[in-house]
């Protein structure tokens, strides 16, 4: 064997030249993967809390929106990513024994899985969109001729009283407040939508009032069996499943850049790092979902 054969032997075309062995290299990758998804965890992390937060604060209000989500559909898109994240671990073990028709087939089937957990995300958030469950200010109408004023601290428009935040420690009581005792109010301390283009505006009216301070405006809702503060559940809803979907698009886009180098025979037994390191993102995916199903959908 000459020195040039030796060199080839210690150096393989997917050996990196900072790299000494192939090990080494995949050591490395696998600790730079796993900090990379200790960082995805600490993302969702938070948004679990500030799940956790609103929800405790508010639950009749999570009750209310979980009414509108399809869990049958959420069932069929868990279902469907478990068995994606199967393939995955398929395609793993196929490129470690040299399979490559099992290689793959299993990015085939997990791509597949990908797109189909898409599409029923698109045909929910379509549903939303023309139910007009929208997050943030959009869940509101613009300024009407139905909204009302008070000189107190409810305005009720329609059959609905809106009441304005007040720290949970000084709730009042209907009577308190000059509603009828049959009335019941939920008394909430989440603030009103801020002002925007969409006119959510808390504007002082009756300017000849000498205590025109004291009024405030509320618009109707677009429509009345929709509580105040019920934005909040469909902004986290689109925040967290929103987010969730774009690392699935990302996982797509990764899928498809194995598979192409698959097909050209670039993994086997002497180097899978990317396919191994490929299935543990999606498996973190995986992961994500399984604790978004529940909280959203089932509880």
């Amino acid at each position: 064997m000459n020195v040039t054969d030796t060199h080839t032997n210690k150096h393989p075309d997917f050996l990196a030249h900072h790299w000494d062995t192939p090990s080494q290299q995949f050591e490395a990758g696998k600790l730079g993967m796993w900090l990379f998804l200790a960082t995805e965890v600490l993302l969702f992390g938070g948004l679990f809390v500030g799940y956790s937060v609103w929800r405790g604060n508010h639950p009749e209000l999570f009750k209310f929106g979980s009414e509108f989500l399809d869990t049958t559909w959420g069932a069929i898109n868990t279902v469907v990513l478990i068995a994606s994240s199967f393939t995955m671990a398929f395609a793993v073990t196929a490129a470690q024994r040299g399979n490559q028709k099992g290689l793959i087939i299993g990015l085939v089937l997990t791509l597949a899985g990908a797109f189909g957990f898409l599409g029923i995300k698109y045909d929910e958030y379509s549903h939303k969109f023309e139910e007009g469950w929208f997050p943030g200010p959009a869940f509101y109408d613009k300024p009407s001729e139905s909204s009302h004023t008070w000189n107190d601290e409810t305005i009720v428009v329609g059959s609905v009283p809106l009441v304005p935040p007040v720290p949970p420690t000084s709730a009042k009581t209907a009577a308190q407040l000059g509603l009828p005792a049959d009335i019941n109010v939920e008394l909430s301390a989440v603030l009103p939508p801020a002002s925007s283009p969409t006119g959510i505006d808390r504007a002082v009216l009756n300017p000849d009032t000498q205590h025109s301070e004291s009024k405030h405006e509320v618009h109707a809702l677009q429509r009345q069996d929709r509580p105040a503060n019920a934005h909040m559940f469909f902004t986290i809803y689109f925040l967290m499943t929103g987010l969730h979907g774009i690392h699935v698009l990302l996982g797509i886009f990764l899928i498809t850049w194995l598979l192409v180098r698959s097909i050209k025979g670039h993994f086997g037994p002497a180097y899978f790092t990317p396919i191994d390191l490929g299935g543990l993102y999606w498996h973190i995916v995986d992961l994500i979902w399984i604790f978004l199903f529940p909280l959203f959908y089932l509880i």
